[in-house]
């Protein structure tokens, strides 16, 4: 069974830098793994453990920079590394992010079984990538998924959150998986594991190798774009503490709160 699970870099820090096109900076900046895609990495790894025939590729798109998030994956117990890099995919909004990733998969690792994506990414949380990708590729698709329970090489069996509680649902495979966080402490690296990641050659795919044109990717082929991009200003005043239900009842009158007949 061969699991591909799409990871993407964050930034490590509150100081957010934009570029010009109100698009976050992320070349030069301390980056770390999206921690919804920590768990997407780990419900591969435990379908790793109970099948024993996986192969687990993890597969970003980013600067180079983003070769080292890579092979802390591979240091966990992933197998391969694929970068998706070219300055053409700088200021890709989630639409043209899922049709690089889905084009770079059919063309260069097309013999999948699995998807996982975490459901959300931290700088970002529109949720949307994973399903663009699974639309892009024309599979079904399961979100908000809490784990994996079974999978017997043509389906699997997933736990996800819905609004009354969960539900398990079966999905025939090829498929793609989005995960919430789960509850299990994620797997830590070892010291065969570290070892094994540095000696590990990152493979690197350009725009060439997904077949896309620069007007199909990054910010050409964004149909969306960012306005404005601004830090919120804190406008709370001073609190004011009532010391009894009548002072109470006299400031939500001066607001309109309570009939004053």
């Amino acid at each position: 069974m061969k699991i591909l699970v799409c990871i993407k870099q964050v930034p490590d820090t509150t100081d957010i830098k934009w570029t010009e096109h109100n698009t976050i900076q992320r070349e030069g900046v301390e980056s770390v793994i999206n921690p919804f895609d920590v768990y997407a990495i780990e419900e591969a790894l435990k379908l790793k453990k109970s099948l024993g025939n996986v192969e687990i590729t993890v597969l970003t798109m980013g600067p180079l920079q983003a070769k080292e998030m890579l092979k802390k994956a591979i240091s966990v117990g992933c197998d391969n590394g694929v970068l998706l890099t070219d300055k053409k995919f700088a200021g890709a909004d989630t639409y043209a992010t899922g049709k690089t990733i889905a084009s770079a998969i059919q063309n260069k690792l097309p013999d999948y079984d699995l998807i996982i994506c975490g459901q959300f990414a931290v700088d970002g949380d529109t949720a949307q990538t994973g399903p663009s990708i699974a639309s892009q590729l024309n599979i079904p698709q399961v979100t908000y998924v809490r784990e994996l329970s079974k999978c017997d090489g043509k389906c699997i069996y997933a736990k996800r959150e819905i609004e009354e509680g969960f539900e398990t649902v079966k999905v025939e495979l090829p498929a793609l998986i989005c995960v919430l966080k789960g509850f299990e402490e994620p797997t830590r690296p070892t010291i065969n594991g570290i070892i094994k990641a540095q000696n590990s050659d990152i493979t690197v795919y350009t725009i060439e190798d997904t077949g896309l044109t620069p007007e199909e990717a990054g910010l050409k082929g964004s149909p969306t774009y960012v306005s404005k991009a601004f830090r919120p200003v804190n406008t709370r005043g001073e609190c004011e503490f009532c010391i009894n239900c009548d002072t109470l009842a006299e400031k939500i009158k001066e607001f309109g709160g309570i009939c004053n007949e």
